[in-house]
C-alpha cells in the first residue's frame, strides 16, 4: 500500500516553484528590459513590457550595432563563440575517448602512469596555469587566432576518465567475439564501443559546449583584435563604459542572445543527455 502524504507532496511542490521562480525572474527581468528605453532604468527595475518590442533584438543582429560609438558586430562574436565552443567540444571528446581507448585495451609500458598523469591535471584547471600557458601561446605567435582561443582548452582529463571507468564494463566476452570475427582494433573502437558510447558523448557534448560557450578569462587574455572577440565578452566590453550611459535593454538583449545557443543545445540533446548521466550499466 502506498503512503498518502499530502503535505510533503504540497511541500515538494512548492520547493520546486521556488526553483522555478529563482530561475526565470533574472530570464524575465533580462527580457522585459529589452523592450525599454534607456531612461527608465532610472526609476527602477520595469516588470513588463514597454514600446519598444524586438526593435532592439533586430538592431543587434543588423551588420552594425553600436554602443557609445563603439562598433560591436554581435552575429560575428556569435559566430567566433559558435566556432570556439564546437572546436573545444569535438577536440575534447577526439582526444579523450581516443586517449581512454589506449589506456583501456593495449598494454604498453607506462600505461597506467600516463593515465594518472592526464587525471592529476584535474587539480589543475586553466586559471592556476594560465600564465605559462599565456607564455607559451605568445611564444608560437597564436595571440587573436582560433587556434590560440580553442587549443589550450581541448585537453580534458575528466573526459578521459569517463570514457575509461566506461570502457572497463565492456565485457570480455564482447572483445574475445570481435577478435574471433577478424575485427582490428579501429574496427572494434569504429563498430562497437563508438554505438555503445554515443549516450556518454552525448552527455559530454552538452556539458563541453557550454563549458566552452561561457570561456571568458582565456579569451580576454589572449585577444586584443575586436575581429576574435566572443559574446562573453562582447557582454564585458558594453559594461565597461567611462563617459556615456549604459545601454542596458541592448545588454540585457545580448544577454538574452548568447543564452539561445546552449538552451538549443540542451533541449536538442536533453534525452541522450540525461540517459547517459543516470544509465546504471555506465
Amino acid at each position: 500500500m502506498v503512503e498518502r502524504r499530502p503535505l510533503f507532496k504540497i511541500f515538494c511542490h512548492a520547493i520546486l516553484i521556488l526553483g522555478i521562480l529563482a530561475i526565470a525572474l533574472p530570464v524575465w527581468i533580462a527580457l522585459v528590459a529589452t523592450t525599454h528605453e534607456n531612461s527608465a532604468f532610472a526609476l527602477g527595475t520595469p516588470l513588463w513590457f514597454g514600446d519598444l518590442g524586438l526593435s532592439v533584438f533586430k538592431e543587434l543582429l543588423s551588420n552594425e550595432s553600436h554602443f557609445n560609438n563603439i562598433s560591436l558586430p554581435i552575429a560575428h562574436m556569435l559566430f567566433n563563440s559558435f566556432v570556439m565552443a564546437l572546436t573545444i567540444t569535438v577536440g575534447k571528446l577526439s582526444i579523450s575517448i581516443l586517449s581512454a581507448y589506449a589506456v583501456v585495451f593495449f598494454r604498453f609500458p607506462g600505461r597506467m602512469l600516463a593515465f594518472w598523469m592526464i587525471f592529476f591535471t584535474l587539480m589543475l584547471p586553466v586559471e592556476v596555469r594560465i600564465m605559462p600557458t599565456f607564455e607559451v601561446i605568445t611564444n608560437l605567435n597564436m595571440l587573436n587566432s582560433f587556434s590560440g582561443l580553442t587549443i589550450p582548452l581541448i585537453a580534458s582529463a575528466t573526459a578521459t576518465f569517463l570514457f575509461r571507468q566506461f570502457f572497463l564494463t565492456i565485457p570480455q566476452e564482447l572483445i574475445e567475439a570481435a577478435r574471433i570475427d577478424g575485427a582490428g582494433p579501429i574496427k572494434f573502437f569504429f563498430d562497437i564501443l563508438l554505438p555503445l558510447s554515443r549516450t556518454n558523448i552525448a552527455a559530454l557534448f552538452v556539458i563541453t559546449f557550454i563549458y566552452g560557450w561561457n570561456q571568458y578569462l582565456w579569451p580576454l587574455l589572449i585577444t586584443t583584435d575586436a575581429q576574435y572577440y566572443t559574446i562573453v565578452m562582447g557582454i564585458k566590453q558594453m559594461l565597461g563604459v567611462v563617459d556615456g550611459i549604459v545601454e542596458w535593454n541592448k545588454i540585457m538583449a545580448t544577454t538574452i542572445i548568447a543564452m539561445l545557443p546552449p538552451v538549443v543545445v540542451v533541449i536538442a540533446m536533453q534525452k541522450a543527455f540525461v540517459k547517459g548521466l543516470v544509465d546504471t550499466e555506465k
